[in-house]
Formats: structure tokens, sequence, C-alpha cells
């Protein structure tokens, strides 16, 4: 495992609600999330995420500007996507955005590509969701030519040809960097290794130690291709409060409520609060709890994946900024110092 492990947070920029119950609008929620990132920046987190979606329940389709913003308002944390959909936009002006977003923020940006856990943006943007694989796969064969920042002659069948053509704006150093979120497919890893992409991997359920055989796979499939080692990551979800039973009961209900209206469209039941202790329990995905216990569960992670970089989604439906806030705060100064303790030892 790297000596230093990086902590960042993520966020899908969830359509949360007031005081009152009453849900924000659109425009209030992307406006919290500039002031989260400014939190996570001073509490010194290493990165701040934000995802991609084009549905009512989430506020941000447009990840590069609300970065753009927060990159005015931060100084050190570094700042990308969570993830971008890659299979539904172009991969020449997906560079250009993060370039851009790379310049404005001093070299700060990242981008994690993947195919996204949804599928609105297909049909929004005219794509043809039969071509799932094939437009993925062009289009990550055509970011991984931008990403060499030179002449780039490519052809394809879902966009026009390229010849001898370049992208503008460089980046400054000439590199950006670039992981590749996958949910857990020996396909997905094998792809990530033979582009030489940092792998982040979406734990969202079950037991996170059972990634174990993805690692170990992607560092093997590494050492097949003759190329170096590379980082691995990890996105889990989580929350955290002063105890563990605060944490639950504040973030039960949005969570459930989140999990009850995604699981409609998808065929899962509703969850129970068995199932919710079980995802919240020592070897569950969910890190949600006291500093302590969130911290136990990052290093048990970490140690048995041998992460570079642990990423905390710390959105959860409906639950508000307010709450958050405090997570974040909590995850900052108390979670973090806990893990590298842990680690260390």
């Amino acid at each position: 495992m790297p000596a230093t492990l990086e902590l960042g947070l993520d966020t899908f920029g969830d359509v949360t609600v007031d005081a009152a119950g009453k849900p924000l609008h659109h425009a209030e929620v992307l406006r919290n999330i500039v002031a989260e990132a400014e939190l996570a920046d001073q509490v010194g987190l290493n990165f701040f995420g934000v995802g991609e979606h084009h549905r009512d329940d989430f506020a941000v389709s447009a990840p590069e500007v609300v970065l753009a913003a927060i990159a005015t308002r931060t100084k050190r944390i570094h700042l990308g996507s969570a993830v971008t959909v890659l299979s539904s936009d172009d991969p020449v002006r997906v560079f250009q955005r993060f370039s851009t977003l790379d310049a404005l923020s001093n070299g700060r940006a990242e981008v994690i590509i993947g195919r996204g856990s949804f599928t609105e943006s297909f049909p929004l943007f005219g794509l043809d969701l039969n071509q799932y694989e094939l437009l993925f796969n062009e289009r990550l064969e055509l970011f991984a030519e931008v990403l060499k920042e030179g002449s780039i002659t490519w052809s394809g069948k879902t966009r026009g040809a390229m010849k001898d053509q370049r992208v503008y704006p460089p980046t400054a150093s000439g590199h950006l960097r670039t992981w590749i979120g996958v949910g857990g497919t020996p396909a997905s890893v094998t792809r990530a290794a033979h582009y030489g992409f940092p792998l982040m991997l979406a734990i969202i359920g079950g037991d996170p130690q059972g990634f174990i055989p993805y690692a170990e796979y992607y560092r093997n499939a590494l050492k097949e291709l003759g190329k170096e080692q590379l980082p691995i990551g990890a996105h889990s979800p989580g929350y955290v409060a002063a105890t563990d039973q605060q944490a639950k009961e504040e973030l039960w209900p949005h969570f459930a409520a989140m999990h009850s209206r995604i699981g409609r469209e998808r065929g899962w039941p509703a969850l129970t609060p068995q199932a919710f202790e079980q995802m919240a329990g020592p070897n569950g995905a969910l890190c949600v709890g006291s500093p302590q216990t969130v911290a136990t569960k990052i290093a048990r992670t970490a140690k048995a994946l041998g992460l570079a970089r642990f990423d905390m989604k710390y959105s959860a439906g409906t639950l508000p900024h307010a709450n958050m806030m405090k997570s974040i705060e909590l995850y900052g100064t108390q979670v973090v110092p806990l893990v590298r303790a842990a680690l260390a030892e």
C-alpha cells in the first residue's frame, strides 16, 4: 500500500430538503455543493469529486462547471468528476473541459471516467442504448489518444474520424490525472490495465474485502502487460456524526428513501432496518457512525485492497446540507487523523 493514503469526498449533488422537509431548488443545491467543497478544502482533504446525472433527483449535469466554481474558492484540494459518463459524451470535449479546469485550478484537476449507473443521458443526447458497449469502448480508445496531448489520427463507428489534429488547451503539466471507475467486473479491470489508467472501485454494497480479487487481478494484469503498478482507489457511501447511534438515526430516513426510490426503478426490494444495520456493520460497505467507527472501516478497506485513495460519498438522497457540512467537518478533522494513525501501526 502507498505510504500515504489520499482521503477525499464525493457527491452526486442529490436534491436535499430544508429544515421543514421541503426539497430545495436545484440552484440552491448547486450553491451548497460549492460551500461543501470549500469546507473540504479547509479541513485538509485531498480530493472532492462531483458526479454527473441527468434526472430530477440530482442537481449536477455539468460537473466541470461546478468544479470550476469550486476552483476559484479553494486552494489545495484536487477536483474531479465522480464519474464522467464517457459513453454519452465526446472525448475531445471532455478533455477540453478538464484541461480548462486544470488551468483554472493550477493543476488540481482529475477526471474519473466510467459508464455511470444510470442511462438517462443516452436518449437525452440522441444516442442508441443498444450501442452501449461500442460507445464506451470507442470513446475510451479515443480519450486515451487525446490524453497523450499530441497529434491525433483516429476513426470509429460512433463519431467522426480525426486526422492529424490536436486538442486545445493542453494541460500545463502535459498530464491530466485520469482514473477509470468500475463496479467490479473482470472485463472492466482488464480494460483499465490495458490503457494504463488507475483503478477506482465503486464499493457500494457487501463486504469491501470481496473486492480483493479485483485489486489483485488488476495488479497482475499490469504486470503481464509490462506496465508499472498504478494506484487503486475506492469509493463508498458514508456519514459521520458524534456517535454511532446519532449517525444511523440521522442517515436512515434519507438513505432508505433514496434506496427505495432507485430500487423501484431497478426491481430492488425496499431497504429494511435489518439490511441497513448489516450494511452499516463492521464488514459492510456503508461507512456510517462515529469518527472512530468510520475510521476503522476505512482503514480496514485500505489495508485489504492496498488503496492509494479512499473517497467517501457523503451525500445521501435528501440528507440536509447542514448535516453534510457537519459530517465533512468530522471526516476531515477526526476521521482522517484516525485513519492515518491506524495505517501507521
